[in-house]
This record gives C-alpha cells, structure tokens and sequence, in this order.
C-alpha cells in the first residue's frame, strides 16, 4: 500500500546531459530547472565538459555503458515521469539511451539537440547527428532546436545545397519520427523573439516574447527541462510549452554575469530577493 509521503512525492524528471562546472547549462542547469518547477529531478552525466562562461573548452564522453547503468539503476528504484535529453556526447551513448528510450514508451521525451555551445564551438559531428536523427527522434515527443539547430538536422534530411526554410525544417524532422517540433528564434534576426510549435499537420502555435539584450548561456537547456517538468506534472504539450516559455523568459529576464561571458538565467527567480523595479510575475511583459 502506497503511504502518505509517497503519494505526496513530486514527478521525477530524468535528465541526460552533460556536466557543466558553471552551472550555467547542461545537467546542472535542467536539475535547477526541473526542481524550481516543483519535481524531483534524476541525473544520467552523458560528458564531462571543461568550459566557463565564455566557451566550451573540452569534451569527455562517459561510455555508454556507464550512460546506461545510470538511467537503468534510476529506473528500476522509481518511476519516472519524463526525458530530457540535452548534450548525448557520442555515438555510443545515443545507441544506450535509445535502448533505454525504448524500454518506457510512454514516458514523454524532450530533446534538445545541442550542437555547439553558445561561442559556436561544435559539440557533435555528422556522425553523431546522423545517429541523433536515426535513433533519438523516433522516440521523441518534443524537439526543441533553435533555429540554426532546426536547420543543420533537416539539411542531413534533404538533398545537397536544398534552400529550407523553418516550416520545411520541422516537416523534415516530424518525418524522420519526432511528434512535434518546437523552433525557437533567438538566433533569428526579428524584433521579437517567435517560437513556433509544429505538429504532424503543420503549425500549432506560435509565440512571441520580448528580445531581452545580452547573450545567455542554458537558455535552451532550461526551456527544454521547463517542458519536461511541465509535462510530468501533467500539463498538455501546449499548455507545458507556454507554462515553460513563460518560466525560462522570467529567467533570462532575472538573469545575471558573474564572469566574462555569457549571462545566466536565474532559474530561482521566483525565490530571489525582491527590489525595487526587480521583474517579476505580476509585470513582465510576455505576449
């Protein structure tokens, strides 16, 4: 018989991603994600990294082995309400994680194909985004690249020097298996920033938010963990999408430097100390 704490115990979201020692994204930055949404979050290191907040200095893969103990010890001692996968770190990892993927179709899956860091270094080569798109994406409830990422993945789908644009980016991706397509446009150059929910039948929803100055570092991570949190307190796609787009502009809004790079989101806001003119729920200004 199930007991008190045990009925009251929040979603368990587990995140495969790569350590990051600024906390800034990465493993760090979904579990600071997924535990501010109000669930327990499950960490699988997929790399170690040697970065700051300027760039990615250096990548280790853990074996996939190693990558597929983790999830498994995890899974096999609690149930597990969502994925979300950021960094995979190598071929064999994503092999391990599909099978894993496999084993629980009906836990929702968030993918964030990370593929450079924010500085531009690259942080998967063709063999491993062939490997993502044969193997991750079948299993996928929700992509979520930004717009450069939506455009490198649906080029490995199309023919040589094919011109796509980002509606044909998402039919290619929905094609090679995921459910739905989230591209997001921070990388675009428009006033606003314009996401943009695609499904099997085209677009779903599209939103707008305000272009906040500066260049963060994690933003996608924390949307993608936001959603996967979303969706393991039991939110619909559409409603976790706008609750975590909602979430992750409070972040970057509330955001802060501490060195020379990028900025990071501040993923507590909602428990930081309030001052005056300090943004918060009741004046934002999201579309």
């Amino acid at each position: 018989m199930a007991t008190s704490s045990s009925l009251l115990a929040p979603p368990v979201v587990m995140s495969f991603a790569a350590a990051d020692p600024t906390c800034g994204a990465g493993l760090q930055a979904d579990l600071l994600t997924i535990a501010a949404l109000g669930c327990q979050p499950a960490t699988v290191v997929t790399a170690l990294t040697v970065q700051d907040t300027v760039g990615v200095e250096a990548v280790l893969p853990i074996e996939g082995g190693w990558v597929a103990d983790q999830a498994r010890a995890v899974l096999e001692d609690m149930p597990v309400a969502a994925f979300k996968l950021g960094l995979l770190g190598s071929v064999e990892a994503v092999l391990a994680i599909a099978e894993v993927l496999a084993d629980y179709p009906d836990v929702p899956v968030v993918c964030d194909p990370v593929l450079a860091s924010g500085r531009g270094d690259s942080l998967a080569d063709e063999e491993l985004v062939a490997a993502l798109i044969e193997l991750i994406l079948p299993h996928t409830d929700l992509l979520t690249p930004n717009s450069l990422e939506a455009r490198r993945l649906a080029q490995e789908l199309a023919a040589p020097h094919e011109e796509l644009s980002l509606p044909d980016c998402a039919r290619r991706l929905i094609a090679a298996g995921c459910a739905h397509v989230l591209i997001t446009g921070t990388h675009e150059a428009s006033a606003r920033v314009v996401n943009t929910l695609y499904g099997s039948h085209g677009p779903l929803a599209r939103d707008e938010w305000e272009r906040l100055p500066g260049s963060y570092h994690g933003s996608g991570c924390t949307l993608a963990a936001a959603i996967a949190a979303e969706l393991a307190l039991g939110r619909p796609l559409l409603d976790a999408v706008r609750a975590a787009e909602r979430y992750t502009w409070m972040s970057l809004a509330a955001g802060f430097r501490p060195g020379m790079g990028q900025f990071l989101p501040n993923r507590l806001w909602r428990a930081a100390p309030r001052s005056e003119g300090a943004i918060g729920a009741s004046d934002a200004r999201y579309a």
